[in-house]
């Protein structure tokens, strides 16, 4: 095998869907021969017809390829099609390299690659932001943990479909980051909303307020696009609020498994669990501002 991936390395994709999908058409175009698996078949019917070629299981997908790529939802989603019946360990032949591209439990996927190791199966979890926007135009950025061997071989791979990639570290260390990531997200978000309600009880216009601030070091893509959205209460959704919360879920368990009291982080999974819980979690993640505006008004 080449020290580094090139047109000749079979590329496989497990889960085809808002992110997979326009991720496999940039391998496609990259000139990697794609094989796809899905759940729901019809939901591979897109990148078959753009040319890739389809398998019946994770197991069947597995034995057809040099590099595995999953991008499913949740951590039990990538526990199945990795570890569980018809799985990527029944047919993964020694050497094959997955990367899981999902958010999920940085404590669960140092698990995984040590179990996958177990069968010779090398791996590399990459999650990856930018969003749907980012997957089309192939600019995501991409959080990659494990060995710098493999991490060198699926360069060219990374390359097809994101624009900044680094390796953080070990095993694990693409998901930390990714959950700081989002983290971070939130409680700028939160930041951005309480400061928008003091500057509302002043009398203060917000598209000025918002303005200005752009141009400080309050500046960020959250004051750039989120503030927009409150400003206009537009929470079409972007990223939903109920996927930004099953990724702070994942920040409540890490936290936990590492015994960490950071009262501003549990204060934004707490606040994100509130908005999905009142029914707004198909709205824009932003949408953490109204948490904020019904909590500001609390006597």
């Amino acid at each position: 095998m080449a020290d580094t991936a090139d047109q000749t390395t079979r590329i496989g994709l497990i889960g085809p869907g808002i992110m997979g999908e326009p991720m496999g058409r940039n391998l496609i175009r990259a000139g990697f021969p794609l094989t796809v698996y899905a759940r729901r078949p019809e939901a591979a019917r897109t990148l078959a017809a753009a040319g890739a070629s389809t398998a019946a299981t994770p197991a069947e997908l597995a034995a057809q390829v040099d590099i595995l790529i999953t991008m499913v939802s949740d951590t039990p989603d990538v526990e199945a099609v990795l570890l569980g019946p018809h799985g990527v360990t029944e047919g993964g032949r020694p050497g094959l390299l997955v990367i899981d591209m999902s958010t999920i439990s940085p404590v669960a996927t140092r698990d995984m690659a040590t179990k996958l190791a177990e069968k010779g199966i090398r791996m590399l979890d990459a999650p990856v932001s930018g969003g749907d926007v980012g997957a089309q135009n192939g600019t995501l950025t991409i959080m990659v943990g494990g060995d710098q061997a493999d991490f060198d071989f699926a360069l060219p791979v990374f390359q097809a479909m994101g624009q900044t990639i680094t390796l953080i570290g070990d095993h694990g260390a693409g998901q930390v980051v990714k959950a700081c990531n989002n983290l971070i997200i939130a409680q700028t978000v939160i930041a951005v909303s309480e400061a928008f309600e003091m500057a509302k009880a002043a009398g203060v216009d917000l598209g000025k307020a918002r303005e200005a601030l752009m141009g400080g070091f309050a500046g960020s893509r959250v004051m750039e696009i989120h503030a927009r959205r409150m400003i206009d209460n537009n929470y079409t959704p972007g990223f939903k609020a109920r996927l930004h919360n099953k990724d702070l879920q994942i920040v409540a368990r890490t936290l936990d498994a590492f015994d960490l009291k950071l009262h501003g982080s549990r204060l934004a999974i707490g606040y994100m669990q509130k908005l999905v819980d009142q029914g707004d979690g198909e709205l824009d993640s932003a949408a953490l501002a109204r948490i904020v505006q019904q909590s500001a008004h609390l006597r």
